[in-house]
This record gives C-alpha cells, sequence and structure tokens, in this order.
C-alpha cells in the first residue's frame, strides 16, 4: 500500500511539475516548502532560491500586504479565492486567479497550497468588453441628450410661437400688431440660431469631446429673455440679470443656451400665483471657478422629500399636466458634460436657488 501511495505521489508531482498554473505549499510559518516550475519562472526564482528558504513577505516583496489578508484567512482554515495582478521580473503586468486551498491535519492547520492561473487574455477581453459597453452607454446617452434638447427646446419655441400667433391674431391696432411681429422676429432669428447650433453638435457628435467656445453668458441670459418675453408679460414677472456684461466662459453654445432657458422656463412655470413673480440670474467667483446663480420666489421644492429625485429622468414633483420631468436630467447632464456641477437650496413656499459651477 505504501509503495502504491508514494507512486501516487510521485506522479502527482510530476504532473504538478508540468502545470502551467502556478503552485507551491507554505508552512503555518508562511515558508515555502515546495513550487512547480511555473511558480520559480513566475516569480523569476530558482527553486533552491524559494523553497525551505522564502517566506510569503520575502517573496511578494512590496505585494505582500495586499495578499495578507488572503493569506490569514488560508491560514485560518478558510478557503481563499481572488484576482491580484503580477509584475513579472520582466515588468510585464499579468491578471491572476488565485486561490488558497487550508491544509488542515487533525482540526489543525498546518499550511496551504496557492494555486494561481493566468487569465490575462480572458481579463483583457472582459476589460475591452467593459470599455465598449461603457462607450455604447455614453453615445446612447448622447443621443438621448440630443433627442431630449431637440424635444425640451423645440417645444419652448412652439410654445411662444403659438402665443404671438394669438396675440397677432387678436391685435386690433397696427401698432399692436407690429409690437407682436418684432416678437416674431426675434423667436425666428434665435431659432435659426439653435438650429445652427445643434447642427454642429450633429456634426462632431462622434468626437470625445463636446465643443467649445467663449460665451458671453450676459447675452445668452438677455436672448433667453427675449425668446420667452411674451410668456413673462403675460403672468407680469420680473427678470432681473445682475450679470456682468465682461463674464465669458468656454462652454458649448447649445447647451448653455439649453440651461439658461430651462431654468427661465422652469421658474416661470413653477411661479406662485400669489406674489410678483421675481427671478434673478447673478454671477461669482467661488473657490476658482464661476458660480451662475439663479434665484426664483416661487413654489420651492422640498428636498427631503424629493432631493435625491430631484435631477431624475421623468421626475416631477408639482403635479403639472404638462411637466415632463425631463428638464433638470438634461441641464445637470449639460452641465456635468462641461465639467461643471450644479447646487441646490430650495424651501416649499419661499422660492429655490440653482447655482452652477462652471470651470475658468
Amino acid at each position: 500500500m505504501d509503495a502504491k501511495n508514494n507512486v501516487i505521489d510521485s506522479l502527482a508531482l510530476k504532473v504538478t511539475e508540468h502545470l502551467t498554473a502556478m503552485v507551491a505549499y507554505w508552512d503555518k510559518d508562511q515558508i515555502c516548502r515546495f513550487a512547480n516550475s511555473s511558480y520559480s519562472q513566475w516569480f523569476g526564482k530558482t527553486k533552491d532560491e524559494i523553497v525551505d528558504k522564502m517566506s510569503t513577505m520575502d517573496l511578494l516583496g512590496s505585494s505582500y500586504e495586499n495578499n495578507r489578508p488572503y493569506i490569514e484567512g488560508a491560514l485560518n482554515g478558510v478557503e481563499q479565492t481572488f484576482e491580484r495582478v503580477i509584475t513579472l521580473p520582466s515588468g510585464i503586468r499579468r491578471h491572476t486567479l488565485a486561490h488558497y486551498y487550508p491544509d488542515i491535519v487533525d482540526g489543525i492547520v498546518v499550511g496551504f497550497v496557492a494555486h494561481a492561473v493566468d487569465v490575462d487574455d480572458s481579463k483583457n477581453l472582459e476589460l475591452a468588453l467593459k470599455k465598449s459597453t461603457r462607450i455604447v452607454f455614453e453615445q446612447n446617452k448622447r443621443l438621448l441628450n440630443f433627442s431630449n434638447i431637440i424635444s425640451h427646446n423645440l417645444k419652448s419655441y412652439s410654445n411662444n410661437l403659438a402665443l404671438i400667433l394669438e396675440l397677432f391674431s387678436s391685435s386690433k391696432s397696427e401698432k399692436e400688431k407690429n409690437e407682436t411681429f418684432g416678437f416674431l422676429k426675434k423667436i425666428s432669428k434665435q431659432f435659426s440660431s439653435t438650429m445652427k447650433h445643434l447642427n454642429d453638435i450633429v456634426d462632431s457628435q462622434n468626437k470625445s469631446l463636446i465643443k467649445s467656445e467663449s460665451i458671453n453668458i450676459h447675452n445668452y441670459i438677455e436672448q433667453s429673455i427675449e425668446s420667452l418675453q411674451v410668456q413673462i408679460s403675460s403672468i407680469e414677472a420680473i427678470v432681473i440679470n445682475s450679470v456682468g456684461r465682461e463674464v465669458k466662459i468656454l462652454a458649448n453654445p447649445v447647451y448653455m443656451e439649453s440651461i439658461i432657458l430651462n431654468f427661465l422656463t422652469n421658474a416661470i412655470k413653477y411661479r406662485r400665483e400669489d406674489v410678483v413673480s421675481i427671478i434673478t440670474f447673478a454671477c461669482v467667483v467661488e473657490d476658482g471657478r464661476l458660480a451662475l446663480i439663479i434665484n426664483d420666489n416661487g413654489k420651492g421644492i422640498d428636498l427631503k422629500k424629493h432631493g435625491k429625485d430631484l435631477f431624475g429622468m421623468y421626475k416631477t414633483f408639482h403635479g403639472n399636466s404638462d411637466a415632463q420631468g425631463i428638464g433638470l436630467y438634461i441641464t445637470k447632464y449639460q452641465v456635468e458634460t462641461m465639467g461643471g456641477d450644479i447646487k441646490v437650496v430650495s424651501n416649499v413656499g419661499i422660492g429655490t436657488t440653482f447655482t452652477i459651477y462652471f470651470n475658468l
């Protein structure tokens, strides 16, 4: 029986020796007692240098701390499985899948077997697939954002045109008709500008970066006020543009137009009926960043209740029948795409302040 066992043990050692996977045995003191050829080749050491001489700390060096929790786990009798990147003596980094199997004799852990397989090819394929998924996800997000811009912005123009045409048809004097026609020409001009910017985005949609240019924020606010003048006048709202005429940032024109238009539209839509609606735009520099501050005295939002959903898609908070719940979602995406972020302070029945931070 002993002879048979010796043959089996000898055969097992031969098989282990020729495995491409790394196999080693470490005792309870973390001293190597066996290492196959693959193990010594991976670490650039001969067997004579490793076996009965080196500890796990000696062999792993700076990587020991990363492996220590798994080593201690195995020595506590718990099988370990984990991924690890190993740097070969040549400097090449390879992904491995490692297993530590406790060696338990009479209920006592006397060591553990380390088995590691090179999974670099499959790991690289996995990473490539993840990268491709991210690219497709970002492309879909850009496509969705673009379609939402068209839907949201063009809806504003459509509503304005309908209001102006209604005013024009009900005008009783030539003066009123001329004034209304003047609004129509302004909106037509701005609509042409918006279509040009949208066309620019279509031309550059496959590029990795959104095209930016120097934007005069004061002028863009004025354009938005003009395009919504009929709605502003109809509710007798007061819109104050306190942004300096010289303030400029590097931004995407269609995104900036959409951002300002969306905040102004929301401030008008979610106003309080019992007070004169006052909407202000201001600009300051905070911690090396430009902060565009938009304040209104409207209905406000219960941030404790809705804060986590405020910028979510299709999230609405005031029960308006015409609310789509995409405006703030679009705006947040556009701001973040340009490297900025948004903060909000709001109180129900008092109003809301949005602060948009842009990199200078």
